[in-house]
């Protein structure tokens, strides 16, 4: 099994920055093989797709709403996949998951191709 624990949400007004970070773990737990992808999800809104990084850390995707200013990458050496947010605005707000698909499966903008998800962490930005 697979287990994602998200860590480093907050609150920050507009404009700062923040981390998101997401550390996989699990019995049979294999990094290098997985891709991962990040969703939010705020109040009255479906979940968005964010962020997405393949198994190598080169190939990256990004919702329109947050190229430029998010930045997706992975730590091998921590098992850690990182969502570096600048210039956050008020709307990037909402809980913010870590996801995975199935072992040497590829990432996705489509929340329904992920087989393990993360608890979330909170972003609040205010204006």
């Amino acid at each position: 099994q697979v287990q994602l624990l998200e860590s480093g949400g907050g609150m920050v007004p507009a404009g700062q920055s923040l981390t998101v970070s997401c550390t996989g773990s699990g019995r049979t737990f294999a990094f290098g093989v997985y891709e991962f992808g990040w969703f939010r999800l705020a109040p009255g809104k479906e979940r968005e797709f964010v962020a997405s990084v393949d198994w190598s850390g080169d190939k990256t995707d990004y919702a329109d709403s947050v190229k430029g200013r998010f930045t997706v990458s992975r730590d091998s050496a921590k098992s850690t996949v990182n969502l570096t947010m600048t210039f956050l605005k008020p709307e990037d707000t909402g809980r913010y998951y870590c996801a995975a698909p199935g072992a040497g499966y590829a990432a996705s903008r489509s929340f329904s191709k992920y087989r393990f998800w993360g608890q979330g962490t909170q972003v609040t930005v205010s204006a």
